[in-house]
């Protein structure tokens, strides 16, 4: 891949970007700084395409960029610039709308923003619920047999589960129920209670086994519900205005988008790109995510991204990705802060 062809590379994505139109090679001799003839050019484009890097939509038309011709068009040619001082202060209101005192209403702000900013469908994976370690856990009787499991994590999230026993628990049972649970589970992170772990928990309980194992089993499934990352959406309407994705599989990826955060997990430190003809799990085809991690504290507390077409101004989106994450990042960790200080 000599520097000629990269550059042809980068007009023909550049070019489709602008238009959505295949490009011929002399569209691209008229944009190019080289001297070359048309018929080089079109050489070129050739070899491009047989490199998995163009394709030719139809015989006659011009060549349209592959996935692979934009993972390599933005590692060579897309630097992002930082946003300027007066775009800053704009995201900042923007993220501060609405008295924005909670994690789940900064994410909201940071994925309503994106999406505004974008014209695409803003996503967001917060999955700090399950790095948190549970405060307490109460059992109040409801009524008749009927109980209530409240539990409450270092977050502040507050989960609730109706059970029914077998029996009316009497003063004494509840009382050891309470202790018990204070003893192995208060200060327990999330991430480790497992299903192993609750097992052992309800072998433990001895003769009140029978009795009371309906309630550690309520407790075990509070606890698989946080680890699931909460996935926030915004924008998803953007994606029907766009004619180069397959509105059926646009309403197929809105009805399944909570699966989404799995893939969302997976994503490494810094600015990813995944295309969804790479990703199974993608539903939508012919388009593209970008996405961030953002922490709270050392430890990783969600991503955001956007997700649209492949054919989207990757220069002009990642800055409003990259600083809507390190916001994230600094608001929370300026959370566990005041929370250490208290």
């Amino acid at each position: 891949m000599n520097e000629r062809k990269l550059k042809i590379l980068a007009a023909v994505v550049d070019e489709y970007i602008k238009t959505g139109e295949p490009v011929g090679s002399k569209s691209i001799s008229g944009i190019l700084d080289i001297k070359v003839s048309s018929a080089t050019i079109r050489n070129d484009m050739a070899v491009l395409e047989q490199m998995g890097y163009l394709e030719q939509p139809h015989t006659s038309a011009g060549r349209v960029p592959t996935f692979s011709g934009y993972r390599l068009y933005i590692d060579k040619f897309v630097n992002p610039v930082a946003l300027p001082e007066e775009e800053r202060i704009r995201l900042d209101n923007m993220l501060e709308e609405n008295n924005a005192f909670t994690e789940e209403t900064i994410i909201q702000n940071a994925v309503t923003a994106l999406a505004e900013l974008t014209q695409c469908t803003a996503v967001a994976a917060n999955s700090s619920p399950k790095f948190s370690v549970i405060s307490k856990v109460e059992v109040i009787p409801t009524g008749k047999r009927m109980y209530v499991i409240l539990l409450i994590t270092s977050s502040g999230n507050i989960k609730n589960k109706a059970c029914r026993l077998e029996f009316d628990l009497n003063n004494e049972q509840l009382e050891f129920f309470t202790k018990y649970i204070q003893e192995h589970l208060q200060g327990v992170s999330i991430e480790d209670m497992s299903e192993e772990m609750f097992e052992k928990m309800v072998a433990a309980l001895g003769a009140y086994m029978v009795i009371l194992s309906p309630l550690v089993k309520s407790i075990y499934e509070l606890s698989t519900d946080l680890k699931q990352n909460s996935v926030t959406f915004s924008g998803e309407e953007n994606l029907f205005s766009r004619n180069d994705l397959d509105k059926m599989e646009i309403v197929r990826f809105i009805e399944h988008k909570n699966e989404l955060s799995n893939l969302l997990d997976d994503t490494f430190n810094g600015i990813q790109i995944k295309f969804g003809h790479e990703n199974d799990d993608f539903i939508i085809g012919n388009s593209s995510m970008i996405v961030s991690k953002y922490k709270k504290g050392s430890k990783t507390a969600g991503s955001l991204g956007i997700i649209g077409p492949m054919r989207i101004n990757y220069a002009k989106i990642i800055p409003y990705v990259e600083y809507f994450t390190e916001k994230l990042t600094l608001l929370m960790s300026d959370d566990v802060q005041e929370d250490d200080n208290d």
